[in-house]
């Protein structure tokens, strides 16, 4: 009788969905930044263009980050054939967190400025 199979091993595909995925996320936080930027504008001048470019920066630490961690996946499933050597995804978690408020305060700026 001979032994059973190792199980299959997915090199890669989860890892670049999940990549994937902090990529659409990062687009999304930059077309927000800009959209709720540009609501604002009028409303609150330079401080929505400012918040604006801090959404941008924001969206790029994300997407920098999130590829940094894919790299580090992929390399740790390839090398190690698990995660342990992967640090969990905080910073962009938080980074998309932030953003998330810069978007709030520019929507919040711009529904005040249109009520009055």
């Amino acid at each position: 009788m001979s032994a059973p199979p190792d199980p299959v091993f997915d090199a890669g595909l989860q890892a670049e969905r999940t990549a994937l995925a902090w990529r659409r996320t990062a687009l999304a936080m930059a077309v927000a930044a800009v959209g709720a930027a540009r609501l604002a504008a009028p409303l609150i001048g330079a401080a929505a263009v400012a918040l604006g470019a801090l959404g941008l920066l924001q969206a790029l630490a994300v997407s920098i980050g999130a590829h940094g961690r894919y790299r580090a996946t992929r390399r740790s499933l390839l090398d190690r054939g698990d995660l342990t050597a992967v640090r969990p995804a905080a910073l962009p978690m938080a980074t998309m967190a932030a953003s998330g408020t810069v978007v709030g305060v520019l929507a919040l700026a711009f529904v005040l400025g249109a009520g009055g």
